[in-house]
């Protein structure tokens, strides 16, 4: 995940005891499965805790404020994006690669969302964390498209930032069809379908 203890993502900390770093990764999971469900700011600290199975004297000792506990969830929820990407470079399918990542992301796209608009409005969108976490995703977007497209199996055409542009396009569109859980996944099958080469193609992109 993201930033141990109570330091700001990114810095360096001190190695936690086992039992810390226990309560440390269920307050995270608590955190981001409540953000998720009821949003950033309708959820209190003492409802993630009590999730989490932990006091809230042991939250605030992980985080000592709010701000702290949002700010390890959304960068810890990055930096797993980023490295199942780079997983995913070392497969031999690169555009079934290149989906399984776009899943991810739209998995993760609501609870994003909500994340990332209560960080703009206490630390800027040009803040160091939101930079950090913008690039991470930028890369592996570009990374797995890139390879895709030197395999000749996605269109030559396409940029990281569609991709990005596209998945935040079709979260919001899905966070409007409350009730139909499976509608995220069947309109990413069709733009995946839009953005493959046409048989006969292959190669064709470079």
């Amino acid at each position: 995940m993201g930033a141990t203890g109570s330091a700001a993502p990114g810095s360096a900390a001190p190695a936690m005891r086992a039992d810390a770093r226990r309560n440390y990764e269920r307050l995270l999971t608590a955190a981001a499965a409540a953000f998720a469900e009821h949003g950033a700011d309708d959820v209190s600290l003492e409802e993630i805790a009590r999730r989490a199975g932990v006091g809230i004297g042991t939250l605030y000792r992980h985080f000592p404020a709010r701000q702290a506990l949002l700010e390890a969830v959304y960068v810890g929820q990055v930096e797993a994006l980023s490295a199942r990407a780079r997983e995913l470079m070392s497969s031999e399918a690169p555009a079934e690669a290149l989906t399984e990542w776009l899943r991810a992301l739209v998995a993760f796209g609501s609870t994003k969302r909500n994340l990332s608009a209560a960080l703009v409005q206490t630390l800027g969108k040009d803040s160091e964390v939101m930079s950090r976490c913008g690039s991470m995703m930028r890369e592996a977007a570009a990374g797995l498209l890139e390879r895709a497209q030197q395999a000749g199996v996605v269109r030559a055409d396409l940029q990281g930032t569609d991709l990005l542009r596209l998945m935040h396009g079709m979260i919001l569109a899905s966070d409007w069809a409350q009730g139909d859980s499976a509608q995220a996944d069947r309109i990413l099958s069709m733009v995946m379908h839009g953005l493959l080469s046409p048989p006969g193609r292959e190669g064709s992109s470079r």
